[in-house]
Protein backbone atom coordinates (compact mmCIF):
# COMPACT_ATOMS: atom_id res chain seq x y z
CA UNK A 1 0.00 0.00 0.00
CA UNK A 2 2.76 2.88 0.98
CA UNK A 3 5.86 3.04 -1.16
CA UNK A 4 8.46 6.41 -1.22
CA UNK A 5 7.08 7.05 -4.69
CA UNK A 6 3.96 9.47 -5.28
CA UNK A 7 1.90 9.29 -8.23
CA UNK A 8 2.22 11.76 -10.77
CA UNK A 9 3.30 11.19 -14.26
CA UNK A 10 6.68 11.59 -15.50
CA UNK A 11 6.05 14.56 -17.75
CA UNK A 12 4.59 17.70 -15.49
CA UNK A 13 1.29 18.84 -16.16
CA UNK A 14 0.61 22.37 -17.87
CA UNK A 15 -2.28 23.77 -15.85
CA UNK A 16 -2.41 23.00 -12.47
CA UNK A 17 -4.93 24.04 -9.46
CA UNK A 18 -3.57 23.92 -6.04
CA UNK A 19 -5.73 23.73 -3.24
CA UNK A 20 -4.32 25.52 -0.10
CA UNK A 21 -6.32 25.39 3.14
CA UNK A 22 -6.79 28.18 5.27
CA UNK A 23 -4.68 26.67 8.00
CA UNK A 24 -1.90 25.89 5.84
CA UNK A 25 -1.29 30.32 6.09
CA UNK A 26 -1.59 29.95 10.18
CA UNK A 27 2.43 28.88 10.66
CA UNK A 28 2.35 27.96 14.17
CA UNK A 29 0.17 31.10 15.38
CA UNK A 30 -3.54 29.25 16.34
CA UNK A 31 -5.00 32.40 13.98
CA UNK A 32 -4.92 34.72 11.51
CA UNK A 33 -1.67 34.72 8.66
CA UNK A 34 2.17 33.57 9.16
CA UNK A 35 3.54 36.46 6.76
CA UNK A 36 6.41 34.36 6.66
CA UNK A 37 4.50 31.48 5.59
CA UNK A 38 2.86 33.44 3.05
CA UNK A 39 6.55 34.36 1.29
CA UNK A 40 7.11 30.79 1.13
CA UNK A 41 4.45 29.55 -0.70
CA UNK A 42 4.48 32.13 -2.81
CA UNK A 43 7.61 31.40 -3.62
CA UNK A 44 7.48 28.31 -4.53
CA UNK A 45 4.56 29.06 -6.56
CA UNK A 46 6.31 31.92 -8.64
CA UNK A 47 9.16 29.40 -9.01
CA UNK A 48 7.46 26.57 -10.61
CA UNK A 49 5.35 28.74 -13.00
CA UNK A 50 8.54 30.50 -13.85
CA UNK A 51 9.12 26.99 -15.74
CA UNK A 52 6.18 27.10 -17.32
CA UNK A 53 3.29 25.68 -15.97
CA UNK A 54 0.29 27.65 -15.11
CA UNK A 55 -1.17 27.44 -12.18
CA UNK A 56 -5.01 28.41 -10.24
CA UNK A 57 -5.00 28.76 -6.67
CA UNK A 58 -8.28 28.17 -4.38
CA UNK A 59 -7.63 29.27 -0.95
CA UNK A 60 -9.85 28.01 2.45
CA UNK A 61 -10.69 30.28 4.97
CA UNK A 62 -10.77 28.14 8.28
CA UNK A 63 -7.25 30.16 9.86
CA UNK A 64 -9.66 33.39 10.35
CA UNK A 65 -13.89 32.06 10.36
CA UNK A 66 -15.04 28.72 10.20
CA UNK A 67 -18.46 29.00 9.12
CA UNK A 68 -19.49 25.19 10.24
CA UNK A 69 -18.07 25.74 13.28
CA UNK A 70 -19.78 28.79 13.69
CA UNK A 71 -22.76 27.25 12.99
CA UNK A 72 -22.71 24.31 15.53
CA UNK A 73 -22.40 27.35 18.29
CA UNK A 74 -26.02 28.74 16.90
CA UNK A 75 -24.97 30.63 14.02
CA UNK A 76 -27.42 30.34 11.16
CA UNK A 77 -25.12 27.92 8.38
CA UNK A 78 -25.66 30.37 5.30
CA UNK A 79 -24.62 33.39 7.58
CA UNK A 80 -21.39 31.22 9.32
CA UNK A 81 -20.31 30.39 5.08
CA UNK A 82 -20.76 33.85 3.96
CA UNK A 83 -18.75 34.68 7.08
CA UNK A 84 -16.21 32.42 5.44
CA UNK A 85 -15.93 33.37 1.85
CA UNK A 86 -15.00 36.73 3.10
CA UNK A 87 -12.38 34.85 4.81
CA UNK A 88 -10.77 33.81 2.13
CA UNK A 89 -10.59 36.50 0.37
CA UNK A 90 -8.62 38.66 2.53
CA UNK A 91 -6.28 35.39 2.48
CA UNK A 92 -6.18 35.44 -1.37
CA UNK A 93 -5.17 39.01 -1.08
CA UNK A 94 -2.32 38.56 1.00
CA UNK A 95 -1.39 35.57 -1.45
CA UNK A 96 -1.56 38.25 -4.43
CA UNK A 97 0.63 40.63 -2.18
CA UNK A 98 3.15 38.05 -1.56
CA UNK A 99 3.23 36.50 -4.99
CA UNK A 100 3.42 40.06 -6.49
CA UNK A 101 6.22 40.83 -4.44
CA UNK A 102 8.62 38.48 -5.74
CA UNK A 103 7.66 39.85 -9.02
CA UNK A 104 4.79 37.17 -10.10
CA UNK A 105 1.97 38.70 -11.86
CA UNK A 106 -1.28 37.72 -10.02
CA UNK A 107 -4.83 38.31 -10.02
CA UNK A 108 -7.95 37.59 -7.24
CA UNK A 109 -10.90 36.82 -8.56
CA UNK A 110 -13.73 36.19 -6.36
CA UNK A 111 -17.35 34.07 -6.81
CA UNK A 112 -18.80 37.00 -4.60
CA UNK A 113 -18.93 40.54 -6.61
CA UNK A 114 -16.54 43.25 -4.73
CA UNK A 115 -15.50 45.12 -7.72
CA UNK A 116 -12.84 47.81 -5.29
CA UNK A 117 -10.76 44.40 -4.47
CA UNK A 118 -10.58 41.91 -6.58
CA UNK A 119 -12.25 40.90 -10.34
CA UNK A 120 -15.14 38.78 -10.44
CA UNK A 121 -15.07 35.21 -11.58
CA UNK A 122 -15.40 34.68 -15.00
CA UNK A 123 -14.27 31.19 -16.17
CA UNK A 124 -13.22 32.55 -19.86
CA UNK A 125 -11.27 35.89 -18.44
CA UNK A 126 -9.60 33.35 -15.55
CA UNK A 127 -8.33 31.04 -18.75
CA UNK A 128 -6.98 34.05 -20.23
CA UNK A 129 -5.12 35.01 -17.05
CA UNK A 130 -3.57 31.74 -16.64
CA UNK A 131 -2.76 31.37 -20.55
CA UNK A 132 -0.90 34.84 -19.99
CA UNK A 133 1.35 33.84 -17.09
CA UNK A 134 -0.41 35.18 -14.37
CA UNK A 135 -1.22 33.13 -11.08
CA UNK A 136 -5.07 32.98 -10.81
CA UNK A 137 -6.08 33.28 -7.12
CA UNK A 138 -9.41 32.35 -6.72
CA UNK A 139 -11.37 32.90 -3.41
CA UNK A 140 -15.17 33.16 -1.98
CA UNK A 141 -15.35 29.72 -2.45
CA UNK A 142 -18.59 28.70 -4.95
CA UNK A 143 -20.26 31.79 -3.93
CA UNK A 144 -23.34 29.28 -2.18
CA UNK A 145 -23.22 28.60 1.36
CA UNK A 146 -23.35 24.63 2.50
CA UNK A 147 -20.20 23.69 0.02
CA UNK A 148 -16.33 23.72 0.64
CA UNK A 149 -13.56 25.26 -0.28
CA UNK A 150 -12.73 21.58 -1.74
CA UNK A 151 -16.07 21.21 -3.96
CA UNK A 152 -15.06 25.40 -5.11
CA UNK A 153 -11.65 23.61 -5.96
CA UNK A 154 -12.73 20.39 -7.81
CA UNK A 155 -15.31 22.70 -9.60
CA UNK A 156 -12.72 25.47 -10.59
CA UNK A 157 -10.57 22.78 -11.61
CA UNK A 158 -12.80 21.42 -13.82
CA UNK A 159 -13.87 24.75 -15.32
CA UNK A 160 -10.38 25.74 -16.46
CA UNK A 161 -9.44 22.59 -18.11
CA UNK A 162 -6.70 21.65 -15.10
CA UNK A 163 -4.58 18.53 -15.71
CA UNK A 164 -4.83 17.73 -11.80
CA UNK A 165 -5.57 19.18 -8.23
CA UNK A 166 -2.82 19.43 -6.02
CA UNK A 167 -4.46 19.75 -2.05
CA UNK A 168 -2.11 20.75 0.31
CA UNK A 169 -1.84 19.62 3.61
CA UNK A 170 0.22 19.10 6.97
CA UNK A 171 0.06 14.91 6.21
CA UNK A 172 1.95 12.88 3.72
CA UNK A 173 -0.92 11.94 1.84
CA UNK A 174 -4.16 9.90 2.48
CA UNK A 175 -4.25 7.27 5.49
CA UNK A 176 -6.49 3.73 6.07
CA UNK A 177 -6.51 5.87 9.68
CA UNK A 178 -5.71 8.99 11.45
CA UNK A 179 -1.88 8.52 11.52
CA UNK A 180 -2.19 10.96 14.43
CA UNK A 181 -4.43 8.67 16.55
CA UNK A 182 -2.83 5.33 14.80
CA UNK A 183 0.72 5.32 14.36
CA UNK A 184 0.50 2.26 12.71
CA UNK A 185 -1.70 3.64 9.88
CA UNK A 186 -0.73 2.82 6.13
CA UNK A 187 -0.33 5.23 2.99
CA UNK A 188 -1.73 5.05 0.10
CA UNK A 189 0.16 5.85 -3.07
CA UNK A 190 -2.48 5.84 -5.30
CA UNK A 191 -6.46 5.23 -4.63
CA UNK A 192 -9.24 5.27 -6.26
CA UNK A 193 -12.35 7.51 -5.87
CA UNK A 194 -15.09 4.83 -5.04
CA UNK A 195 -12.47 3.31 -2.63
CA UNK A 196 -12.08 6.70 -0.81
CA UNK A 197 -15.65 7.17 -0.95
CA UNK A 198 -16.85 3.93 0.81
CA UNK A 199 -14.67 3.61 3.27
CA UNK A 200 -15.43 7.24 4.67
CA UNK A 201 -11.60 8.54 4.40
CA UNK A 202 -11.67 12.09 5.34
CA UNK A 203 -9.25 13.32 2.89
CA UNK A 204 -11.73 15.82 1.12
CA UNK A 205 -15.51 16.14 0.84
CA UNK A 206 -17.19 13.30 -0.85
CA UNK A 207 -19.28 16.35 -2.83
CA UNK A 208 -15.62 17.37 -4.15
CA UNK A 209 -14.37 13.47 -4.72
CA UNK A 210 -18.29 12.90 -6.71
CA UNK A 211 -17.43 16.01 -8.22
CA UNK A 212 -13.58 14.75 -9.52
CA UNK A 213 -14.94 11.10 -10.15
CA UNK A 214 -17.42 12.47 -13.01
CA UNK A 215 -15.24 14.30 -14.48
CA UNK A 216 -12.26 12.41 -14.19
CA UNK A 217 -10.38 15.21 -12.91
CA UNK A 218 -7.23 13.55 -10.40
CA UNK A 219 -6.47 14.82 -7.06
CA UNK A 220 -3.05 14.96 -5.30
CA UNK A 221 -2.97 14.80 -1.72
CA UNK A 222 0.72 16.04 0.01
CA UNK A 223 2.18 17.62 2.71
CA UNK A 224 3.16 20.89 2.00
CA UNK A 225 5.49 21.75 5.02
CA UNK A 226 8.44 20.17 3.75
CA UNK A 227 10.48 22.97 2.28
CA UNK A 228 9.85 22.66 -1.50
CA UNK A 229 6.70 20.42 -1.69
CA UNK A 230 4.45 22.67 -3.18
CA UNK A 231 6.85 23.32 -6.43
CA UNK A 232 7.72 19.65 -6.67
CA UNK A 233 3.82 19.09 -6.50
CA UNK A 234 3.29 21.51 -9.14
CA UNK A 235 6.18 20.47 -11.28
CA UNK A 236 4.45 16.83 -11.50
CA UNK A 237 7.10 15.09 -9.04
CA UNK A 238 5.77 12.12 -7.25
CA UNK A 239 5.13 12.72 -3.95
CA UNK A 240 1.62 12.18 -1.52
CA UNK A 241 -1.38 10.38 -3.14
CA UNK A 242 -2.71 10.21 -6.03
CA UNK A 243 -6.86 10.11 -5.71
CA UNK A 244 -7.50 8.65 -9.13
CA UNK A 245 -10.10 5.75 -11.26
CA UNK A 246 -7.07 3.50 -10.64
CA UNK A 247 -7.27 0.67 -7.14
CA UNK A 248 -5.32 1.69 -4.39
CA UNK A 249 -1.88 0.22 -3.62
Amino acid sequence: MTDGAGPMAATPPRRVLLKLSGEALLGDAEYGIDPGVVRDIAREVRDAVSEGIQAAVVVGGGNIFRGLAASAQGMDRATGDYMGMLATVMNGLALQDALEQLGQPTRVMSAIAMNEICEPYIRRRAVRHLEKGRVVVMVAGTGNPYFTTDTAATLRAVEVHAQVILKATRVDGVYDADPELHPEAQRYSRIGYTELLSNRLQALDATAVSLAMDNEMPIVVFDMTVPGNIARAVRGERIGTLIAGEESR
